[in-house]
């Protein structure tokens, strides 16, 4: 833990680097929330329809990052986390002429009494 999820426009397939948006995103966590490093997982999940109300939703993308973590962060280390995201989206993003970014990062906390998880080998 954490677990994150990223969701992105289709349309940033093409120009968002995924691997280097996972390696800070986790970097991200274990400044924010002390968590170690091997712990943190990231996925990528390609939206291919998204809709933004009030303008054209083909020159609008979208990417979501929520973090899945266990109780016990304060309050100011989840907000310093989601503020610390929606900035490195910015950096990290790179829109093409004309489009807009809607760009948001959420915290969740996890009820650690209904989890499980497990590491397989072959």
């Amino acid at each position: 833990m954490p677990q994150i999820s990223v969701d992105y426009s289709a349309g940033l397939a093409d120009d968002l680097d995924r691997p280097a948006l996972g390696r800070a995103l986790n970097a991200l966590a274990v400044k924010h929330l002390a968590a170690a490093p091997e712990a943190c997982k990231t996925r990528f999940r390609r939206a291919d329809e998204t809709v933004v109300v009030g303008g054209e939703t083909e020159k609008q993308d979208l990417v979501l990052v929520e973090f899945h973590v266990f109780p016990g962060r304060t309050t100011e280390a989840k907000a310093g986390l989601a503020e610390a995201v929606v900035a490195l989206l910015a950096e990290q993003v790179t829109l093409a002429p004309g489009r807009r970014l809607h760009a948001a990062a959420k915290v969740v906390e996890v009820d650690g009494s209904a989890y499980r998880k497990a590491t397989l080998t072959g």
